[in-house]
């Protein structure tokens, strides 16, 4: 085990602030639509005067809708309530608010709807790759160019909802040609950068799930001390020192390594940091991730790697920590769940792997795939 504790997991209340709001936002979509797409004003008396400023009142509720996801994100961050629940709903809910303006405004003829079918088919396509990605264990982290895109593609929205209104059209035709003209530059911005966004994470996948390259891993028969052996053929190649951060193994890949002859032209060091004040003092691993996140995780198993690989001054440096087990498994994380960091010059990235045996069978399995991963990265 390395440390990890209930109390260490994010809360698993349901009926959170953050939770809340995000399902306020949920429940306030429909009304969205209704408003821009109803005949609402005709339907109440006295408001037959209203029909023109129907669309800025969409743009508002869509306004105010948008803006409650930086509220529900402050809330879980804040108050330390981040949840399952609430990791699910989320983006659930900005994606379900996006896909109804944009059908909203293709049943206007205000949309041409290639635009919105790239837009909304992008999140089905990056959310197939996260759950492919879940279900290894691998954290694919989001880029700018998301975190923009989606910015953008807000603004565009709101620009088309308003921009064929009787409000602007009445401030003079050159002044609402040139806000159609700004408004179609916003999308179009939107659609390149949706485009990009997509690009950039199946780099990014690529890079950790290795989507078009055959898995080599799963029937590789290999020993350990075959496989050690020519990690240590491959690092005397390539001119790379190796560096090991070891929880749950406890130094074994580093013994792993060293078993070999004349290992030592390659093989730096390892630093066993089974205790979190390791982990801290010795490989600048963040307090607050092992608590929020805990010990087995992804931000912890790469921040390891890179202590490893700063303080020992190596070239790759491969880290471990998991629950090897009989006890110390925490919900969502049983028995076998073991993360592993790989570091280099280029940059860290993490897996996870679910094993099974009892703890000696959990920790030889462990040092044989941190062995493979070392391999791997020094073949490519």
């Amino acid at each position: 085990m390395s440390g990890e504790s209930p109390n260490s997991q994010p809360k698993s209340q349901v009926f959170t602030a953050a939770n809340l709001v995000t399902a306020i936002r949920i429940v306030l979509i429909p009304v969205f639509v209704y408003v821009l797409l109803a005949p609402w004003p005709s339907q109440f008396p006295y408001m037959h005067g209203v029909e023109p400023y129907k669309p800025w009142f969409a743009a508002a509720v869509f306004a105010i809708l948008a803006l409650t996801d930086s509220v529900d994100g402050y809330l879980a961050r804040s108050r330390n309530e981040i949840t399952t629940l609430g990791q699910f709903l989320d983006p659930l809910a900005d994606k379900i608010l996006v896909c109804a303006a944009l059908l909203a405004l293709c049943e206007l003829n205000t949309l041409p709807s290639w635009i919105a079918l790239v837009i909304i088919a992008r999140d089905f396509i990056v959310s197939g790759l996260r759950m492919v990605a879940g279900t290894r264990g691998v954290v694919i982290p989001a880029s700018w160019y998301g975190k923009v895109k989606t910015a953008v593609t807000l603004v565009a929205i709101l620009l088309f909802l308003v921009k064929d209104s009787a409000t602007i059209q009445s401030l003079g035709p050159q002044f609402a040609w040139g806000f159609q003209l700004f408004s179609w530059a916003v999308m179009i911005c939107a659609v390149l950068l949706t485009v990009f966004s997509m690009v950039d994470y199946f780099v990014k996948a690529e890079d950790k799930l290795h989507l078009f390259k055959p898995e080599s891993f799963a029937d590789d028969s290999r020993t350990s001390d075959s496989i050690a052996t020519h990690v240590l053929q491959l690092g005397r190649t390539t001119g790379n020192k190796i560096a090991t951060a070891e929880s749950c193994t406890g130094g074994g890949v580093a013994a792993a390594l060293t078993d070999i002859p004349g290992s030592s032209d390659v093989f730096l060091g390892g630093v066993v940091s089974y205790a979190n004040e390791v982990k801290e003092s010795v490989l600048d691993v963040s307090s607050s991730d092992l608590e929020t996140q805990g010990a087995v995780s992804s931000v912890v198993a790469e921040q390891m790697a890179q202590g490893a690989l700063r303080r020992l001054d190596a070239d790759i440096a491969v880290s471990v920590t998991g629950i090897a087990g009989p006890g110390g498994a925490v919900p969502g994380k049983p028995v076998g769940t073991v993360w592993f960091g790989i570091a280099d010059r280029n940059g860290v990235a993490s897996e996870m792997r679910s094993f099974e045996g009892d703890r000696a069978g959990v920790r030889r399995q462990s040092v044989r795939h941190a062995l493979l991963m070392v391999e791997h990265r020094l073949s490519h």
